[in-house]
């Protein structure tokens, strides 16, 4: 009787159930080009056993310069379509900050920013070199209750195992792309993506999806070795 139970986590445990990064709502930045195609994408998401999609918008300051009360809009505009069209998926609404000065104030002067789970701050840094303000960003995260979750820490060129694991002694999540796990940026950041999951380094999957074209490259990781390797680390995604 135990070993039946043993086998059914086991089964329940290799199924991923909430994507909590994407870029689904129209207008906004380099996602979706219109309310069609981010309803097109969820059914895609669907198809695949997601019962719940977290949209991520970039907050850029100098591009990008969304404010919680937009994106939270947009994403009640979605939510509607997909209650017309009985499509059963949860949609929230959270967003992928860019890590700047900008930020970093914001943090210190607690401004309110969007954050998913309880309280998990997804960021990201420009892809070239660590930013000089990074640590210091952490730790005034950290201190006022955020859990800071970087996004994609494999496609950054200044990344390595060293820093990664630096990373994480701070108390940072890291958040692993999926379409990285069939090259879809690129050898080198397959490469690191492998490398987080062997160490077991990864804390969440995202779809990272703007386009159908990421979304197919999400279905066909499934399929991927390392993707199931993946499957098998205490994953915070479907505790979301």
């Amino acid at each position: 009787m135990i070993s039946f139970f043993k086998k059914k986590n086991d089964s329940i445990k290799k199924f991923l159930r909430v994507d909590m990064h994407s870029h689904l709502l129209e207008g906004l930045d380099d996602g979706v080009k219109s309310h069609e195609e981010a309803v097109q994408l969820i059914k895609n998401f669907h198809s695949l056993g997601y019962v719940k999609v977290i949209t991520t918008p970039h907050i850029m300051s100098d591009y990008y310069r969304n404010e919680p009360e937009q994106i939270l809009s947009k994403a009640a505009e979605l939510n509607s379509l997909l209650k017309e069209q009985l499509i059963p998926i949860v949609l929230e609404a959270a967003a992928e900050y860019y890590l700047d000065e900008n930020l970093a104030s914001k943090v210190t002067e607690q401004k309110k920013l969007l954050t998913f789970g309880t309280n998990y701050l997804l960021f990201e840094t420009n892809f070239f070199s660590e930013p000089y303000i990074l640590k210091e960003f952490i730790f005034n995260a950290i201190t006022q209750g955020y859990k800071p979750v970087l996004a994609h820490p494999e496609r950054y060129q200044y990344m390595t195992m060293g820093k990664a694991e630096e990373l994480r002694d701070r108390g940072v999540l890291l958040q692993l792309n999926i379409p990285s796990l069939v090259g879809y940026y690129g050898k080198p950041i397959e490469k690191m993506a492998v490398s987080l999951i062997e160490a077991g380094w990864v804390d969440l999957l995202g779809s990272d999806c703007h386009n159908m074209l990421q979304c197919k490259a999400v279905e066909s990781a499934f399929q991927n070795k390392n993707f199931k390797k993946a499957l098998d680390l205490p994953l915070l995604n479907n505790s979301l």
